[in-house]
């Protein structure tokens, strides 16, 4: 096992947590509408299809933060893949477009934050946004071990919202399945929105290191955090599709529960909206502190109010373009992520023992899983029909 410097150790569970709020969020509660769109057939296939996927691409990873002591993405890159003269001006465009792809999805969690208690409390937008990044920022403030036990605490609370929400579903009123296979294209929109709602790579280097290198308990931890997110996935599909029938809408799963089930399935909304944009709050901006730290030096805390500060400031002053500003970010993260295979190939030639990745580290993986990142944003783009 090689040498693995970290800021505070995990337990399995608090790693696994973090690998499960990284992913969980928005993403699973649009879903069900893709869903309604295609039968229980190709539903089925997609999720196992991109779990497996997914769970390749995540293990190769680790397998990348593994072999270079922990590190994130940015260190990992500059010593596998940037060579010669241009190796410090290439690596610091790479961080400088990986920043901007983990700040957009910050922004959106501080808004999305802010609108939640908004909505609930009448709060002035701005104070609102104010409140929610004052207390979730202080969690990421205080270290990776209580971001640990905050993502395992916020993970068992949505688990139980999910339970409630699916007692309520069979002993209230409920239209049954009228899913059905529309469009080709719906199934390439489906495959996108799942591979994002189980995407948490940027969080795998944090369970690489908070687990010292631990390379079985990484594994198994990658696995069932992914799994999990799976499971959510698979349940609120079921719940919304079951109860709304063809009254499925692209407002969002809780949303059609909400007008199905009653107007307390609002209250619950918030509770697990809440929890998921705060647990992914938290991961993201937990691994852009370890981003600027490790190419600056800098310290966690300084390193993390520049990183979190001007998500606080964008998100205030709201500019009216930060749609396209967000999609030109998710065109980043998969460049990214496509460069950061291409950083693990490199790795893998050097370090062949593959402790992690074993087998499903090949060539022939590491093809499938870039095409898959390509394919999950043509999805994104896709025309649901």
């Amino acid at each position: 096992m090689k040498d693995v410097k970290t800021e505070a150790k995990l337990t399995f569970m608090e790693a696994t947590s973090i690998i499960v709020g990284h992913g969980v969020g928005a993403g699973i509660l649009s879903v069900p509408y893709l869903a309604s769109r295609n039968s229980w057939r190709e539903i089925i296939w997609v999720i196992a299809l991109c779990y497996c996927i997914n769970l390749v691409m995540h293990l190769m990873i680790a397998e990348l933060s593994y072999n270079n002591g922990g590190a994130q993405f940015i260190k990992c890159i500059e010593a596998e893949l940037f060579k010669g003269k241009i190796k410090q001006i290439v690596t610091w465009i790479a961080f400088a477009f990986l920043g901007l792809s983990v700040i957009s999805n910050v922004v959106g969690f501080i808004t999305g934050g802010g609108a939640v208690l908004n909505a609930w409390f009448g709060l002035p937008s701005w104070a609102a946004m104010l409140i929610y990044y004052a207390v979730t920022a202080l969690v990421v403030l205080f270290g990776m071990k209580l971001v640990g036990i905050c993502e395992k605490i916020s993970v068992f609370a949505m688990v139980i919202v999910m339970a409630v929400l699916l007692v309520a579903t069979f002993v209230n009123e409920h239209t049954g399945f009228v899913n059905k296979f529309v469009a080709g294209s719906n199934i390439v929109a489906l495959y996108s929105m799942v591979a994002f709602s189980l995407s948490a790579v940027m969080s795998v280097p944090q369970v690489v290191k908070g687990l010292e290198g631990d390379h079985k308990r990484i594994r198994s931890s990658i696995a069932l955090g992914t799994g999990i997110n799976v499971g959510l996935i698979l349940l609120i599909t079921f719940m919304t599709l079951f109860a709304c029938g063809a009254g499925v809408t692209g407002d969002g799963a809780l949303v059609d529960l909400s007008r199905k089930l009653g107007g307390w399935v609002g209250i619950v909304g918030f509770i697990f909206s809440l929890l998921a944009l705060s647990t992914s709050f938290w991961a993201n901006t937990l691994n852009l502190r370890d981003i600027i730290n490790e190419q600056t030096g800098w310290g966690t805390k300084t390193s993390y109010l520049i990183s979190s500060l001007p998500c606080l400031a964008i998100a205030l002053f709201g500019f009216s373009n930060f749609v396209g500003f967000t999609r030109i970010a998710s065109v980043i993260q998969v460049l990214t992520g496509i460069g950061i295979i291409c950083a693990y190939h490199n790795s893998r030639k050097k370090n062949s023992d593959a402790v992690i990745c074993g087998k499903f580290g090949g060539l022939l993986f590491q093809i499938i899983v870039c095409v898959s990142s390509v394919l999950a944003t043509v999805g994104a783009l896709a025309k649901v029909m």
